[in-house]
């Protein structure tokens, strides 16, 4: 499976490393795999990194909530039954970088696990996870569990 990753940077916070975005990539990877998308042939993901003014005024346009958040995502696909074998463009994922920093600091652990558990978790909203109820809840917090365990990224 191909994965094309589009990242626009429009913050100054992190460094955008080849390391972070084959780590990136990988997750990607991942994700498809553990949600059943195994046989997609290339999946297409825009990654905008921004500030927390910027995804603050995305929030509020998009979702009616004027505070900033550290993860949106914008899905493009809509019939997930017509993915195999396809080429998918799957839609943006927006991360505060300014907040993963501080949520890694918060958590104890690195900023390239938090920024992966934010793009992981973006990335499942694109394929159409949710945590709205308490089962959605668990599926995707399991499909995040096992994405980061195989990650095997250090604290």
């Amino acid at each position: 499976m191909k994965i094309l990753l589009s990242i626009n940077n429009k913050q100054k916070t992190l460094p955008v490393t080849a390391g972070l975005r084959a780590l990136w990539r990988g997750a990607a990877a991942r994700v498809l795999r553990a949600a059943g998308f195994d046989a997609v042939k290339q999946a297409e993901i825009s990654l905008l990194l921004c500030d927390d003014d910027y995804i603050r005024e995305l929030n509020k346009s998009f979702r009616g909530k004027d505070a900033p958040t550290d993860v949106l995502s914008f899905p493009q696909l809509d019939d997930f039954d017509e993915a195999a074998g396809q080429n998918l463009l799957l839609g943006d994922i927006v991360i505060s970088c300014e907040r993963a920093l501080a949520q890694a600091e918060e958590f104890a652990h690195s900023r390239e696990r938090e920024l992966v558990f934010l793009f992981v978790h973006g990335l499942l909203h694109l394929l159409g996870h949710d945590h709205e109820t308490e089962d959605d809840e668990s599926e995707m917090r399991g499909l995040q569990a096992l994405v980061m365990e195989q990650m095997a990224l250090p604290r």
